[in-house]
């Protein structure tokens, strides 16, 4: 018995663009022989697509694409995920579902049981729990059906929730011979095995192959990058689909493979999930150039080698946008850096419009100090350039702050955290030099005078970025202990072999900041807990930082 896995790309409410590509996988799956077609949880409507799903017509739509693929499952037997009605209308009004299809007629449908509602998922919104596990039978085989989440409460890798029901245990007493997954898991940095070692499990208790179909893409914040699994009855993994592109995984049942290794997520899959990030953020609106500011620094240097190879060189545009504190050594290396890329470097001095806002407000400072007002002028004056050129080309502006400067509020609102996507707002300084190193690694992509500058700012003379924020040697790691692991301080503390005091006051900086993060642009998910995807915080509350 073969089986097709259809590793896909969808878009979220392009029914004929969805189902035009379930198609052609059906097509080619006939081409390879295969008996079994498997394509990712809510293939026709991509996933998530959120509040979509409270339009009665994006349902009909949605459900109305069985039809076409219906005649095309002849000869085979196919599961392909969708939201529908659900019948009994009680509670919530849709199951997430597979349709299921056996030479050329739709036979049922498997409902999602488990439903996650925590971090990034909202699925108790709008779903219902599905009730059963029924089995298919195919070709003498009897076929068990699960949708992503049914699996992961077996395995015991679920931290938000328990919940009271167990698929796979369920499965159990029905004996299955294949277990087919639908699913739709993102992307996050060294997230290593962990679906691999889930789909063990559930392969070890069920005695039986188990096939599992990620979705692959980006929508909106969340990357999806594919990595379609076949594990044997043992829990080995047997085959693995590739990383971050649309891929076509033939499973033969009677062909004996030695197990394989499951796929590592280092530091080259971060790189690729940023890529696939900006290209479909980019292509699925319809929009395909880019521009950013260039300021000679490690972030923007990222962010302009990452919109290269989503987009090509000739479609992104750099601006270099001077004031009196910009170094020329800053100068020189935005041109090296641009030279390197081969992208198209502009230079518009915006001084003197500086020196015309200081002019215009000094009689309104009433003689105070020079401090962040005038610092964060600058960078204002900067996002209104960078917006402008945006408007008048078409291009959409690229944000090149990163998570450190984002949980710290080191950024100005309506200055540097303008754009229409924020590229790296889920990455640590930290992580940006090694994504740099990885860079470099076979040619210069990033120039070695970026990567060994001090960072700075240059708002003013002899600025640097450790004047207001501690070392990102031990800012990252509390940045990652609080908000990605959620550990208590003192456990960050204690791991980080610094004081209480300092972890505390880091924590503070982080919740006076969130009234900014609210106002910045859609930022790329790559971690286990981003900022902008599946963290909910009060901006008015007194937990971390009460009045003193």
């Amino acid at each position: 018995m073969k089986i097709f896995i259809a590793q896909l790309n969808p878009t979220i409410g392009d029914f004929q663009g969805n189902t035009g590509k379930i198609v052609e996988a059906l097509q080619r799956a006939k081409k390879n022989r295969a008996d079994i077609v498997l394509f990712p949880e809510l293939t026709i409507t991509g996933y998530p697509p959120e509040d979509l799903l409270l339009d009665e017509e994006f349902i009909d739509a949605a459900y109305g694409q069985l039809e076409v693929i219906r005649p095309l499952t002849k000869g085979l037997f196919v599961a392909v995920g969708l939201p529908r009605k659900n019948p009994l209308k009680r509670e919530k009004g849709l199951f997430n579902s597979a349709a299921v299809f056996s030479d050329g007629e739709l036979i049922g449908f498997k409902d999602k049981r488990l439903l996650p509602t925590y971090d990034v998922f909202d699925e108790r919104r709008y779903f219902e729990p599905g009730k059963g596990e029924p089995l298919f039978t195919f070709l003498g085989r009897r076929i068990g059906i699960t949708i992503c989440e049914d699996v992961w409460r077996h395995s015991g890798t679920v931290g938000y929730t328990d919940y009271l029901s167990d698929p796979v245990l369920d499965l159990q007493l029905e004996r299955p011979d294949l277990l087919l997954n639908l699913s739709a898991s993102p992307y996050y940095f060294e997230r290593k095995d962990v679906r691999a070692s889930v789909l063990a499990e559930t392969a070890k208790t069920l005695c039986c192959p188990v096939v599992m179909c990620n979705q692959v893409g980006a929508n909106d914040k969340l990357i999806f990058d594919g990595h379609s699994l076949f594990l044997n009855e043992k829990g080995e993994v047997i085959q693995v689909a590739k990383g971050f592109v649309e891929d076509d995984l033939i499973v033969d049942l009677d062909v004996p493979l030695c197990p394989c290794r499951a796929p590592e997520n280092g530091i080259g899959d971060l790189y690729k999930a940023l890529v696939l990030g900006v290209r479909d953020y980019f292509y699925k609106q319809g929009f395909t150039r880019a521009i950013l500011g260039l300021s000679g620094g490690i972030d923007s240097a990222l962010v302009a080698s990452i919109a290269k190879d989503a987009l090509g060189s000739e479609n992104v545009l750099c601006v270099a946008l001077p004031t009196r504190y910009s170094s020329q050594g800053s100068a020189s290396d935005a041109k090296e850096q641009a030279s390197f890329l081969g992208i198209e470097l502009r230079t518009i001095d915006i001084d003197p419009i500086y020196q015309s806002y200081l002019a215009l407000l000094e009689p309104h400072f009433n003689d105070l100090p020079f401090d962040a007002t005038e610092e964060n002028l600058q960078t204002r004056i900067r996002g209104m350039v960078l917006m402008a050129l945006s408007n008048k080309l078409g291009f959409i502006l690229l944000n090149t702050g990163n998570k450190s400067e984002m949980a710290m509020g080191y950024t100005t609102l309506y200055g540097d955290m303008c754009g229409g996507l924020g590229v790296l707002h889920d990455v640590t300084k930290l992580n940006i030099y090694q994504l740099a190193e990885y860079l470099n690694r076979k040619q210069r992509v990033i120039s070695e005078a970026i990567i060994k500058k001090v960072p700075s700012a240059e708002l003013r003379p002899n600025q640097t970025d450790q004047d207001t924020l501690p070392p990102f040697k031990r800012l990252d790691p509390v940045i990652e202990g609080y908000i990605e692991k959620r550990l208590p301080l003192l456990t960050i503390a204690t791991e980080q072999t610094c004081s209480l005091e300092e972890v505390q006051a880091i924590v503070r900086q982080i919740h006076i900041a969130e009234y900014k993060r609210r106002q910045a642009p859609i930022g790329l998910r790559v971690t286990q807990k981003a900022f902008s995807k599946g963290r909910n915080v009060p901006i008015v509350q007194k937990w971390r930082f009460p009045s003193s």
